[in-house]
């Protein structure tokens, strides 16, 4: 059973809440704007925009497990689309799929006592994800800078991609991984993390290795 509401408005403030589980997956496939995450400690969803046309929100009922926001499928082939802003408050251990052609795309997390996955975050323009204790991250754009504040969870697995852009990741001095990191500019630095256990193939191009004890995980 999906619960379905559809608004299209023009320069309007939007706000909705909905009731689901504290596990909850999110989508939303915006095509331009920005778009911000937070975590909360609440068993709901609560979904801002502004500025643009909102597309719909379905969520599945009743186990609550899932909510979607699709502008891309509700506004297909319209061509009077401006930027949609978006801001989300989702339960502190929920799932988070991302996606906007151009914009801008921030996570915060503000609990470090459950996972909140931020998965499959794609977009032209910078990504910024503070705060965050996951078991997966996944990361791409084509034109921007990516950001990482963060701990990585053991036996968890990460990934930022950017095609031209630089991307940084702050994470605890003790944290233990198995990297691998390519650029086509023969640029990276990792800092205290290097030691002489790494492998630089492609004439300086990718470095693999591990660090701390992630070997022996």
């Amino acid at each position: 059973m999906l619960l379905h509401a559809t608004n299209a408005f023009g320069q309007q403030h939007l706000s909705k809440r909905y009731p689901v589980r504290n596990n909850v997956r999110v989508e939303l496939k915006n095509i331009s704007g920005t778009i911000t995450v937070e975590s909360w400690n609440r068993d709901e969803v609560k979904t801002l925009c502004d500025d643009g046309i909102a597309g719909g929100e379905r969520v599945a009922a009743p186990d609550r497990r899932w909510l979607d926001v699709d502008v891309m499928a509700d506004n297909r082939g319209r061509s009077d689309i401006g930027d949609v802003n978006f801001k989300l408050q989702v339960p502190v251990n929920s799932s988070v799929d991302l996606e906007t052609k151009r914009g801008q795309i921030t996570g915060h997390q503000h609990s470090r006592r459950c996972c909140c996955w931020f998965g499959h975050v794609s977009s032209e323009g910078d990504i910024e994800l503070n705060g965050i204790s996951a078991s997966q991250v996944f990361a791409q754009n084509l034109i921007g800078n990516i950001f990482f504040d963060g701990e990585f969870s053991r036996g968890g697995t990460y990934q930022f991609q950017s095609g031209k852009g630089e991307i940084t990741i702050r994470i605890p001095s003790d944290s233990a991984f198995s990297l691998g990191a390519a650029t086509p500019t023969k640029r990276i630095a990792l800092g205290p993390f290097w030691n002489d256990g790494f492998k630089s193939l492609g004439d300086g191009r990718r470095y693999v290795g591990d660090v701390g004890d992630a070997a022996r995980r």
